[in-house]
C-alpha cells in the first residue's frame, strides 16, 4: 500500500511543478514591464526598432507618388547682348511635358511600390508578433523547467531521508544513501544550468521588445490556450489570399510591369511648350518688345538603347512573377511542416497530460511505498523519479512547441486562427 508520506511527496512535486515560484526569482520591475502575452505584443508593436524601420520604409515609398505625378521643373533662360544689336536682351520660359501615358505609368509604378512597402510592413509586424510569442513561450517553458527541477531536487532529498531512515533500521544499505546523494548532485547541477539559461532567454525577449538586454523581466503569466485543430484547406487558402509577403510580391510584379510600360514609351518624344520675350528697344532700331511662342521636342534616336531598356524592364517583371510563384510554393511547404509539428505537439501534449505524467506520479508513489516495504531496490525508485522528471519536462516542452507553431501558422496565414477548447495542458 502506498504510504501517506509517499503520496504527500508526489503531491508536493505536482503542486510545486504546477506554478509555485520562489519570491527571490521575481525581480523588482516597474508597472510598465510586460508580464502577459498581450502586454508583450503591445509593447513590441510600440517599441520594436525593426518594425519602426519597416514603417519608415513604407512612409518613404508613399512620398514617391507625388514625385512621380509631378512635371519636371520649367526652365528659364535670359540673355543680354553686349553688342549693339537690334535685340538688347531676351528671356524665356519652357515647360516640358512627357508623352501621353508616361506620367500615368510612372505614378502607377510608384503607387504599386508603396503598396508593396505597406505589405512588407504588415509582414514585418506579423513576423515580429510570431517572434515575440516564440520568445514568450520559451521563457514560460524555462520557468516551468526550473520549477520542475527544484521540485525534483526536493523529492530526491526526501528519498535520501527515506534511505537514511531505512539504513538506521538496517533495512537498507549504505550504497542507497550514496546513490541518493549522487542523484541530488546531478539534479542540482541540472537546476543550475536551467537557472543560468534565464539571462540569455531574457535578453532574447528584451531584444524583441527593444529593451536593454539585461533589463529584468518577471516570469511570464501564461494562460494556457490554443486551437484544438487547424483545418489544412482553410489554412492554405488564407495563406494564398492574405499572406502579406505574397501580397507584397504581387505589388512588386505590378510595379515592374508599369515600369516596363514606361520604358516602352521612351520611343516617343517629350514635348516642351514655352514663351520668349525680346527687348527690341535700345538697339540699332527702336521698336516694340516682341513675344514669341515655341515648342521643343527631344529626338529619341537611340532606338537600340530604348529597346534594351524595355527588354530589361520586361525581364525584371518576369523574374518578379517567378519569384512570387516560388515564394508561394515555399510558404505552403513551410505551412505544411508547421501544421505537422503543431498537430504532433498537440498529440504529445494530450499523451503526457492524460496518461504519462499521471502514471509516472503514481509510479513514484508506489515505488516509494514498495522501497519502504523492501520489495524493490533503491535504483528502481530513482528510475521512477527520473521518468517523472522526463515526462514533466516533455509535457511542458510539448505545450511550448504547440503554441510556438501556432504563432508561426498565424503569421503565415496573415490572420488569427480560431481558438477552441484546449487539450489537457499545463499551467
Amino acid at each position: 500500500m502506498v504510504t501517506r508520506r509517499a503520496i504527500s511527496a508526489v503531491v508536493f512535486v505536482a503542486a510545486f511543478a504546477a506554478g509555485a515560484v520562489h519570491a527571490e526569482d521575481e525581480p523588482s520591475v516597474d508597472a510598465n514591464t510586460p508580464r502577459t502575452l498581450p502586454q508583450y505584443l503591445r509593447y513590441a508593436e510600440l517599441h520594436n526598432a525593426g518594425l519602426k524601420a519597416a514603417f519608415e520604409e513604407w512612409r518613404a515609398a508613399l512620398e514617391q507618388i507625388p514625385q512621380a505625378e509631378a512635371l519636371a521643373d520649367p526652365t528659364f533662360t535670359y540673355s543680354y547682348f553686349t553688342e549693339q544689336l537690334q535685340t538688347q536682351q531676351k528671356a524665356g520660359i519652357m515647360q516640358m511635358f512627357p508623352w501621353f501615358g508616361k506620367i500615368e505609368a510612372r505614378t502607377d509604378a510608384a503607387a504599386a511600390g508603396a503598396k508593396a512597402a505597406g505589405k512588407r510592413y504588415e509582414a514585418a509586424r506579423l513576423e515580429l508578433l510570431a517572434q515575440v510569442k516564440d520568445a514568450f513561450y520559451e521563457y514560460a517553458y524555462l520557468g516551468s523547467a526550473i520549477r520542475i527541477a527544484r521540485a525534483n531536487v526536493e523529492l530526491m532529498q526526501h528519498f535520501e531521508e527515506v534511505a537514511r531512515a531505512k539504513y538506521v533500521t538496517a533495512t537498507a544499505t549504505h550504497p542507497d544513501i550514496i546513490r541518493a546523494q549522487i542523484e541530488v548532485a546531478e539534479l542540482q547541477d541540472e537546476l543550475i544550468a536551467w537557472e543560468r539559461l534565464r539571462a540569455p532567454t531574457v535578453a532574447r525577449n528584451n531584444a524583441a521588445l527593444n529593451r536593454p538586454a539585461d533589463a529584468p523581466l518577471p516570469w511570464p503569466q501564461d494562460e494556457p490556450g490554443g486551437a484544438e485543430q487547424v483545418d489544412r484547406a482553410e489554412l492554405i487558402a488564407a495563406l494564398r489570399e492574405r499572406n502579406p509577403q505574397l501580397q507584397a510580391a504581387a505589388f512588386d510584379v505590378e510595379r515592374l510591369g508599369r515600369e516596363a510600360d514606361l520604358a516602352k514609351r521612351d520611343y516617343y518624344p517629350d514635348v516642351g511648350v514655352g514663351v520668349e520675350w525680346m527687348d527690341m528697344a535700345g538697339g540699332m532700331a527702336d521698336g516694340d518688345d516682341d513675344v514669341s511662342l515655341g515648342i521643343q521636342l527631344n529626338l529619341p534616336i537611340r532606338r537600340r538603347s530604348y529597346r534594351a531598356s524595355e527588354q530589361q524592364a520586361r525581364a525584371a517583371a518576369r523574374r518578379a512573377r517567378y519569384e512570387r510563384e516560388q515564394l508561394a510554393n515555399n510558404l505552403v511547404a513551410r505551412a505544411e511542416r508547421m501544421l505537422y509539428e503543431f498537430e504532433d505537439s498537440g498529440r504529445k501534449l494530450k499523451l503526457y497530460g492524460d496518461v504519462l505524467v499521471p502514471k509516472a506520479e503514481e509510479l513514484v508513489g508506489a515505488s516509494e511505498a514498495a522501497y519502504i516495504a523492501g520489495t524493490i531496490d533503491f535504483l528502481s525508485l530513482i528510475n521512477a523519479q527520473r521518468m517523472l522528471l522526463q515526462y514533466q519536462l516533455q509535457q511542458k516542452r510539448a505545450y511550448a512547441d504547440r503554441m510556438q507553431r501556432l504563432a508561426e501558422l498565424e503569421s503565415l496565414a496573415g490572420m488569427e486562427l480560431p481558438k477552441r477548447e484546449v487539450p489537457k495542458a499545463v499551467n
